[in-house]
């Protein structure tokens, strides 16, 4: 059997791309993953900031942080719900900046992205990996190779396309919410109405301080990862069954009702239960432990827990690919982006996902600490450049009831870019500065390849003078290079005595013995084609053969041709080709520069 279908599947026809697009059902876990997965550790980073400081207060002010959280939330919820209504074809912050802002702007939200979706499957794995080593950590030295092979396994799962990607990923993204819900449930049942007395896990601090408002906005910067991923939903609308703009915004307010019953739940549970940040134990966990005790539903809840992190990277899988698409498309990045694979995804796009993420993780140690601080910041600058793109596009085009639609997009723009701010300065030093120099050197990458683009385009652009008049009139000269007598060249000779008006075989002699040898067979087999000997005392065979060529291309008239054709052996085992055709692949590539020299490759397998 086929590796490649036993892994992917069989190829799927274009005809059945409707088939293979999102509907609500299964484009919420997929699309919303990142987001749901992000609270599972927003709630630690935020006391992880107050505790050491406010003490018993950090509790009051957890609640505070996760209430301004959530409203911001809601704020680009609304927003993104407009992006959606304006630019259907999908590209998010990108689209919305290219048709509002400039290249430059959209530019700088597609860099954005870029990096905000591979920290996200790198930070993702490197969770989940941790999860597993907490629970087995015997494989603890394996935690690169571990989490590699999980991004492994998702790519392959993405490659197999999006139906199935998201039957396989959807499945326990839903049993995490349904495990985290319960626990909501009971654990405030247990509180209110049962009156149940919590004891903290681990031990509290003895003081209450009230906090100043650095130490506030670097709370809040921490919990802002709980907000990632809010924008795939924008960028993937193309993603989706028609109608594809009503479904979008169904899983988008589907998104924003689980992030708020999670988030806020888990954040209001961690004050009643009095959870601790603990390297030994996550604060989920400790809640867990008191709402069920060590039962069934205890290890449902950490397992669930431990794959929701390492399925939050297929939002990444999921958007990422089709944003790259609309951004090749517009000539910014390779067009290879834009083809479509076997089981009809952006196939080229999951493998540059999978290969910079997995090149992360392998820099940075497998270490989730280390690439936490580059998280979130490039999510944060494509919200502001988004909301900024929708505030130009209603002040242009003053829609019906568009006075309202730019509060909220102003209101948004002013809060996300200071969230943007506060985050790019409580994490500069702990390794944010990072991420401020590989978005402009991204977006001075992407202007690069639009550029050479445009040269290439315009240097193959066609113009009246590029047609000959009559092709037959000229004559058709070709240049066949001979080092020794076999099949190979017989069948080229065939070939291209067939079809040249003037057929040219040239020998670069290195070695007088061979040449005298090679001079009698060919005379023996009377051919009726002139053998050009040229001398090499250097030994070298390139050099005058590109020479030889570029002359002869020089003394032919202007309205014959000229090719060369060059013998090619092919084996059976792709491994053999590399002990064969050297000098064809040198001398082809030695032409390639030549825009009126043709090169014809003839190959013969053994």
């Amino acid at each position: 059997m086929n590796i490649s279908n036993l892994l992917l599947g069989k190829s799927l026809k274009n005809d059945d791309v409707k088939e293979s697009k999102l509907n609500v059902l299964w484009g919420l876990p997929i699309l919303a993953s990142d987001a749901i997965s992000s609270v599972a550790y927003a709630g630690s980073a935020i006391l992880l900031v107050l505790l050491p400081v406010a003490g018993l207060y950090s509790y009051k002010y957890m609640l505070y942080v996760s209430v301004m959280i959530l409203f911001l939330m809601f704020l680009l919820i609304f927003s993104y719900k407009q992006v959606i209504d304006c630019y259907p074809e999908g590209g998010g912050a990108y689209i919305v900046a290219k048709d509002n802002l400039g290249p430059k702007a959209s530019l700088t939200a597609a860099a954005a992205l870029m990096v905000d979706y591979i920290l996200t499957v790198a930070v993702s794995g490197t969770a989940g990996t941790e999860a597993i080593t907490s629970a087995i950590p015997q494989l603890l030295p394996y935690k690169v190779l571990i989490t590699v092979i999980l991004i492994i396994l998702l790519t392959i799962g993405n490659l197999r396309g999006i139906k199935e990607a998201s039957t396989v990923f959807g499945v326990p993204t839903y049993a995490f919410v349904l495990g985290i819900l319960s626990m909501i449930v009971f654990g405030l049942i247990k509180y209110h109405v049962f009156h149940y007395q919590p004891k903290a896990l681990y031990p509290l601090p003895t003081f209450s301080k009230n906090i100043g408002i650095l130490l506030f906005l670097k709370a809040f910067a921490s919990g802002c990862t709980a907000l990632t991923g809010i924008e795939a939903v924008s960028n993937a609308v193309p993603a989706f069954k028609k109608p594809s703009q009503r479904n979008a915004k169904i899983v988008l307010f589907l998104l924003a009702l689980l992030v708020f019953l999670i988030f806020g739940g888990l954040s209001y549970l961690s004050t009643i239960y009095n959870a601790v940040p603990s390297d030994q134990q996550t604060v989920i966990s400790q809640i867990a432990t008191q709402v069920f005790g060590r039962n069934v539903m205890y290890y449902f809840i950490q397992a669930t827990t431990a794959i929701i992190l390492v399925m939050a990277a297929n939002t990444a899988f999921s958007g990422l690919p089709l944003l790259l698409s609309i951004i090749a498309k517009d000539g910014y990045a390779p067009r290879q982006l834009t083809k479509v694979g076997k089981r009809l995804s952006y196939s080229n796009g999951i493998l540059l996902i999978a290969v910079v993420s997995s090149l992360l993780v392998i820099g940075f140690n497998g270490n989730t600490d280390a690439l936490l601080p580059l998280y979130a910041i490039g999510v944060f600058i494509s919200f502001t450049i988004a909301q900024f793109g929708m505030l130009v596009r209603w002040m242009r085009k003053k829609p019906k009831g568009w006075v309202g639609k730019m509060f909220i997009n102003g209101l948004g723009a002013i809060m996300t870019a200071f969230t943007a701010v506060d985050i790019t300065a409580t994490k500069f030093l702990e390794g944010a500065w990072v991420i401020c120099l590989l978005i402009p050197f991204l977006v001075y990458l992407m202007i690069k390849i639009h550029k050479h683009y445009k040269i290439a385009n315009d240097a193959l652009a066609i113009n009246c003078n590029c047609f000959k008049a009559n092709p037959k009139e000229g004559k058709r000269y070709f240049i066949l290079p001979v080092s020794s007598f076999n099949k190979s060249f017989v069948k080229a000779f065939n070939y291209a005595k067939s079809v040249a008006d003037e057929l040219i075989v040239v020998h670069i002699s290195t070695n007088k013995a061979w040449t005298e040898n090679l001079l009698k067979e060919w005379n023996s087999y009377n051919l009726g084609v002139e053998l050009v000997i040229i001398d090499s005392p250097y030994r070298e065979i390139r050099s005058p053969l590109i020479k030889f060529i570029e002359k002869t291309n020089k003394e032919i008239a202007p309205n014959n041709t000229l090719t060369v054709v060059l013998p090619q052996l092919v084996t059976s085992k792709n491994w053999d080709n590399l002990l064969h055709n050297q000098l064809s692949f040198i001398v082809r590539a030695s032409l390639l520069k030549h825009r009126d020299i043709a090169v014809v490759t003839i190959p013969y397998i053994i």
